[in-house]
């Protein structure tokens, strides 16, 4: 209890505004997340529901007492379907692991998305908003608009993820490109200085995914040519 209080309730002062120190906690749980996740390690899923869950309290500053005067509900309403989602990508991510799908023996096997999957993201995307940005404005979250787009961009580049799309990393460049300035606004310094690195750590992710998706159609080619000479 003595710990969990002190998580609570730590803070320290950043250029004269104070910050909680489970913001910061919370963000490096979740940029460990990004790490393990760019190299396909199951590990990024557990990682990544623990910074979601001390998130979770930094963005309802009216129920754990922030020192940041507005709540933003969709970065707090994406912690909880960050879990759900992160649940569903682990089990995922699992399944590739036990039966050793991926050539290198990784948790999942980077590839672009389909035309009819893409299609089917985009119609998400505008479903989402078309529901998040009214509900967040009737709450009075701050700033709604680009909240929105953080919430549903981000649930889709963490199904993105579990499901192995490349583009995944796309979306979350978008995501971070909105949730900086929107952060700093808030007054969430931490959240937004971590999004800041988010932004060229999935740049970074970005490429690492697309030599390895082309790595594993080039080995996937070779299989399938050296079969077809073997059964001529």
């Amino acid at each position: 209890m003595t710990f969990l209080r002190w998580l609570l309730d730590a803070r320290l002062e950043i250029a004269g505004s104070p910050v909680l120190w489970r913001e910061i906690v919370g963000n490096v749980f979740g940029l460990g997340s990004a790490l393990l996740g760019m190299r396909r390690v199951l590990w990024a899923w557990p990682v990544g529901m623990v910074g979601n869950a001390l998130l979770l309290t930094v963005f309802l500053g009216g129920a754990f007492a922030t020192p940041q005067a507005v709540d933003l509900y969709g970065q707090a309403g994406r912690q909880v379907f960050f879990f759900v989602v992160s649940a569903y990508g682990w089990w995922r991510w699992s399944v590739t692991r036990r039966r050793d799908l991926a050539p290198d023996h990784g948790a999942v096997v980077p590839r672009w998305a389909t035309g009819r999957e893409r299609l089917l993201l985009a119609v998400a995307v505008l479903v989402g908003m078309a529901v998040a940005y009214p509900a967040l404005a009737a709450l009075g979250s701050w700033g709604p608009l680009p909240d929105a787009w953080i919430l549903v961009g981000s649930l889709l580049a963490t199904y993105g993820m579990a499901r192995g799309y490349v583009e995944f990393w796309l979306v979350w460049i978008a995501v971070d490109a909105v949730g900086v300035p929107l952060l700093l606004g808030g007054g969430f310094y931490p959240s937004a200085a971590m999004y800041a690195v988010y932004g060229f750590f999935c740049a970074w992710g970005f490429l690492s995914w697309v030599r390895t998706s082309r790595a594993f159609q080039r080995s996937n080619a070779r299989m399938r040519t050296g079969y077809a000479e073997a059964t001529a």
